[in-house]
């Protein structure tokens, strides 16, 4: 039951951030003092758009990130199809989220929580505010891990396509959940995130799932969020299936 509830968190509205009264520096404004999310995207100094904010999703993909797909543009291996309707079928009651274990991307990015980027030297850098997990995006040249150690997050390499930064992951662990529907992740996975600031209050993404261990073919979907100017990252606390605390010893 603990598990169910702490799952269903995760389709609550967005509360508002501490500091919410804090005009965010640099933010173009109209006349009336408004954050202007129309305005031109702002640029780094290597004239590259800055992805720097704080961003939500726009609704509707958490359950399902495949939503908008066409029948035929997903299909699954058996096994991950039966797979996943187990998971429909069981609801969230086997949601590992539920357990407060990382949700891993490509689930971070749809699930209403928001997330910041920070646009650093040679390393992108995103906060998720969901389970306090973040990732880190290698922009310096250096090709992905061969053989890595598994996990949530993968392991990200990125470089630039004009405007655009494409971001290649891998590295992934195992029986993953892509969304909080279930569609399955394997340690095959191997994501194409194309990143586009189309002005600075809009960013779209679009996303190639490659998983040859879970589905026929890859497939693509495309994400849109918004900035959320004036507000930061709340903090998130989850301490369902806490294991630790009865094995430490000392004072």
């Amino acid at each position: 039951m603990k598990a169910a509830i702490a799952t269903a968190l995760l389709f609550v509205a967005v509360a508002p951030a501490q500091w919410i009264k804090y005009p965010t520096p640099g933010v173009p404004r109209t006349s009336d003092g408004h954050p202007n999310l129309s305005a031109p995207a702002p640029r780094t100094a290597n004239e590259k758009p800055d992805l720097s904010g704080v961003w939500v999703v726009e609704p509707g993909y958490t359950s399902n990130i495949a939503k908008d797909l066409k029948p035929g543009e997903l299909t699954m291996q058996p096994w991950a199809a039966a797979l996943y309707q187990h998971r429909q079928d069981t609801a969230s009651r086997e949601d590992p989220q539920g357990h407060c274990v990382l949700s891993g991307v490509p689930r971070e990015n749809v699930v209403p929580y928001p997330f910041k980027i920070l646009n650093s030297n040679g390393i992108l850098v995103i906060l998720y505010e969901a389970l306090h997990s973040y990732r880190q995006i290698y922009m310096d040249g250096r090709a992905l891990p061969e053989n890595p150690n598994p996990a949530w997050m993968g392991y990200s390499v990125a470089h630039w396509e004009g405007d655009t930064l494409v971001v290649q992951s891998s590295g992934f662990v195992d029986d993953n959940w892509l969304d909080n529907g279930g569609h399955p992740g394997t340690e095959a996975l191997r994501l194409t995130e194309k990143f586009h600031r189309r002005d600075f209050g809009h960013l779209d993404l679009q996303l190639t799932v490659d998983d040859p261990k879970a589905y026929t073919k890859p497939w693509t979907v495309n994400l849109r969020f918004t900035a959320q100017p004036d507000t930061d990252l709340i903090e998130y606390v989850c301490d369902e299936n806490e294991k630790d605390l009865k094995h430490l010893v000392g004072k």
